[in-house]
């Protein structure tokens, strides 16, 4: 238990999540941008 932190992780563990949550957040900006350009070419908005 002296390896866990505040978060009762350890560092294994959260650099795992990191990557786990890094791709997540770079795909669903990625989703959002597609989308978004999408909405552009139906209705530019400026």
């Amino acid at each position: 238990m002296a390896d866990k932190s505040l978060t009762g992780i350890s560092e294994e563990e959260a650099q795992e999540f990191h990557g786990i949550f890094t791709q997540s957040m770079t795909g669903f900006i990625g989703v959002a941008v597609f989308a978004h350009i999408l909405a552009w070419l139906w209705r530019p908005w400026l």
